[in-house]
């Protein structure tokens, strides 16, 4: 397996206004592979920024090693740091750091004519029209930057970065100006450009639904650490605690107790579900909303109970149903077609099942700052 990325008990620390210190990276250790599409997803505040601008060197971490392509550019151990210019990376920002004074194609090849590793002046010219291709700019070369919508601005980042460094790509928030309907469209141009060039991304995130659908493995990150880490699949599925669970989408949350391996007590009456290592435990028992079955095939009798439809919202691609069963209300999703009132009887599969320990876990972006950044990064 080759890590393009490797971060090793990775903690930086940062004083409040009122001198109180706060954690925002706490022993993390995080590998990226080679080709590999890694997104931080998690709140504001969570450390996936902080982590990300310590990859690229526009954070002085308190400790740990950073690797990239086998090369360390971080250690405290070592006394080694590799300032943001040296790295060879190329990054996206929020903001996306755009010049006005300059046209797009300028915009693009600033970096790569007064870098500090510059390439022939031929080769740059090739370079920033090969970038221009790929994000379907080529014919604004010569437009001047403050004329471009907010897509064609974010296209124009996303140029600048592959020209400075196709191999690896540091992405933060980079389309959370964009309308709902534009970041679809530039989620599936920047999937295809990756894979074209078969880039190593690191992607920030706050987007649940942006984070799934662009990741190859993703890490749930909150309070400087890391909760999860996995496929989306793994973490919306198969997610290892209720915060991981409830931060990807609606859950079905039922109180009970565990009474026996595999059975838990609740409202409903016993409920059969995965329970290990959790026997004489207060739980929650969790299931998504589109796994709930409504008239559930007949002979079925596991975890199958009465209900009655309290409430009925359509939403275009999804038809929400509200289920009361006596003192427990549930949501199901795409269930079928059922009136308020009906009558039906449902069935909560013990394989979707998630059971959760009962008791929880205590739980902006600067313009100016982005361009500063971009320039470290660039020259």
């Amino acid at each position: 397996m080759t890590l393009d990325i490797n971060v090793s008990r990775l903690n930086k620390t940062f004083q409040t206004e009122n001198g109180e210190t706060v954690a925002a990276l706490c022993d993390i250790d995080l590998g990226v592979q080679e080709g590999q599409f890694y997104v931080l997803v998690g709140d504001s505040g969570s450390g996936k920024t902080t982590l990300m601008r310590s990859i690229a060197g526009l954070e002085v971490p308190d400790s740990g090693e950073i690797e990239l392509r086998g090369r360390s550019v971080y250690s405290v151990e070592n006394k080694i740091f590799v300032p943001p210019q040296e790295r060879q990376i190329g990054m996206v920002f929020q903001s996306y750091a755009i010049w006005p004074h300059l046209t797009v194609y300028d915009n693009i090849a600033l970096p790569l004519l007064y870098g500090r590793h510059r390439p022939p002046r031929g080769e740059v010219r090739a370079r920033v029209g090969e970038a221009l291709e790929i994000v379907g700019l080529a014919a604004l070369a010569d437009r001047p930057a403050p004329n471009l919508s907010g897509g064609q601005q974010q296209r124009v980042a996303l140029a600048r970065a592959i020209a400075v460094s196709s191999k690896l790509l540091l992405m933060d928030e980079p389309m959370s100006n964009l309308d709902a309907r534009l970041r679809n469209e530039v989620r599936t141009q920047i999937r295809s450009i990756v894979d074209h060039y078969g880039t190593t991304v690191v992607y920030v995130t706050h987007d649940q639904e942006e984070a799934m659908s662009l990741a190859d493995q993703m890490a749930l990150m909150r309070d400087g650490t890391i909760l999860q880490r996995g496929t989306p699949e793994d973490l919306y599925d198969r997610s290892i605690s209720r915060e991981v669970a409830e931060f990807f989408g609606p859950m079905n949350m039922v109180a009970g107790e565990v009474v026996a391996d595999g059975v838990v007590r609740t409202a409903l009456g016993p409920i059969s579900a995965p329970t290990a290592g959790l026997i004489d435990r207060a739980v929650v028992v969790g299931l998504r909303p589109e796994k709930v079955e409504v008239a559930p095939r007949s002979g079925e009798s596991e975890n199958v109970f009465d209900a009655v439809i309290t409430d009925r919202v359509f939403l275009g691609g999804v038809t929400v149903h509200q289920i009361n069963l006596g003192e427990v209300s549930i949501r199901a999703d795409n269930a079928g077609d059922f009136r308020v009132g009906d009558g039906v009887r449902i069935r909560l599969p013990s394989k979707s099942l998630r059971v959760f320990p009962a008791a929880r876990h205590a739980v902006g972006t600067d313009a100016a700052a982005d361009e500063a950044d971009a320039h470290r990064i660039a020259v």
